[in-house]
């Protein structure tokens, strides 16, 4: 909850994470779904014989005592085990079918029940064939009490549509969390290959220099005092080797910490659709140095979580191009958009293009989207070696 919010929002939001856990993302639907009792004070409303005023303590009372039954049956079906939601449903059914006597709206407890079937553990089959047993009781009953045909029937057309929708509800939440779970078991992989792969370069880049400068440490030691010329050369070439491993090494490091627009395209990928959203990707062929390409995929990471959050978008496009200038990489979504309020994360990704030359610009209108933009200038290919060996000289002198 936003700390900016009212605060007795803040106190409601908190009372309604303490009775449907936020982890099951509905929100305030649960709450909002109460409203459906009020049918059972239609009896009321809409009396149906001439006497109905001196029935209504004997309509009223058990009616009124039923929702406190059913209150804590309700959120404990949301908040409690497989077998707590079980009880719950039997409870609630119960209520409905004890209540018939007393009110012939009680049918709404019915409809509640129907709607935590599809819930309950099991196969889909298990469930369907729970629902005709809570659908042919209550058609039993009815008769029996001598309802109305269309009673029975309208109950269970509506029972059965609740509970199609929260089957498919519930479907769509377990494979968002299968998703999830699929996504972070890729970031752990690509985490794992990167370790093995910084291992193997580490070892294939050093392993053979610093056995030459161990060698030839050796050689100069033992030449030393007969050859001093010959140990001083040697000394020479140990500096140069050990130079040229620090600029190596250096650049293994830079790619090391290099975060790739590939994979942070698949990554994002995983995070939009687990979630809903559609993405789509257009690429010009494009050479980017490693570091403008860490800026871009930093980006891209910060655009994607903030529209996986915030957008409540369907569709995201991702575009990539190029010139012999610039390239310029563009983040749109079709979600709700707002006044764009820099946070941390966008004040990074600005002072991350803006520190290499670059220029961000964020379009967002309301109900209109948001559509991220930045641009880096490409280093010329005559300045890129003289720059590269600047830096590995300053890296060598600071060391």
């Amino acid at each position: 909850m936003n700390l900016s919010s009212p605060r007795w929002l803040r106190t409601l939001t908190r009372l309604r994470d303490a009775l449907v856990p936020e982890a099951l993302g509905l929100g305030w639907m649960p709450v909002l779904l109460l409203g459906y009792l009020l049918f059972l004070f239609m009896p009321v409303l809409v009396p149906s014989d001439s006497n109905w005023g001196d029935s209504l303590p004997w309509r009223l009372w058990p009616t009124l005592l039923s929702i406190v039954v059913f209150l804590p049956m309700y959120f404990l079906a949301y908040r409690g085990s497989a077998m707590t939601r079980v009880l719950c449903t039997l409870g609630i059914a119960a209520l409905g079918c004890g209540l018939m006597a007393y009110n012939a709206f009680s049918n709404t407890y019915i409809i509640y029940a129907a709607a935590f079937v599809a819930l309950l553990p099991g196969t889909l089959w298990t469930r369907l064939v729970a629902l005709a047993a809570l659908l042919g009781t209550y058609y039993g009953l009815s008769v029996w009490l001598g309802f109305p045909v269309f009673v029975p029937v309208l109950t269970a057309i509506i029972s059965v549509a609740v509970f199609t929708g929260n089957y498919f509800q519930s479907e769509t939440v377990r494979k968002r969390a299968e998703l999830k779970l699929s996504h972070e078991e890729v970031r752990r992989l690509a985490a794992l290959a990167e370790r093995e792969r910084i291992g193997r370069d580490l070892h294939d880049l050093l392993g053979h220099t610093l056995s030459l400068v161990a060698l030839k440490s050796d050689l100069a030691g033992r030449l030393i005092e007969r050859d001093p010329q010959a140990a001083r050369n040697e000394i020479v070439e140990v500096s140069r080797v050990a130079r040229d491993a620090l600029a190596q090494v250096r650049r293994a490091v830079t790619g090391i910490r290099a975060a790739g627009l590939a994979a942070e395209l698949a990554s994002a990928k995983l995070l939009l659709e687990s979630d809903g959203v559609t993405l789509r990707y257009d690429a010009q062929e494009a050479v980017v140095p490693p570091d403008l390409e860490t800026v871009l995929a930093l980006a891209l990471r910060e655009a994607v979580t903030n529209i996986q959050r915030h957008a409540r978008a369907t569709l995201a496009e991702v575009s990539l191009a190029s010139t012999d200038e610039h390239v310029r990489l563009r983040i749109r979504d079709n979600g709700v958009g707002s006044a764009a309020v820099p946070g941390n994360g966008l004040s990074g990704m600005r002072e991350r293009v803006e520190s290499r030359g670059g220029r961000l610009r964020i379009d967002s209108t309301l109900r209109q989207g948001t559509c991220v933009e930045i641009v880096l200038p490409l280093p010329s290919r005559e300045d890129e070696p003289a720059r590269t060996a600047t830096q590995d000289e300053g890296t060598v002198g600071a060391t």
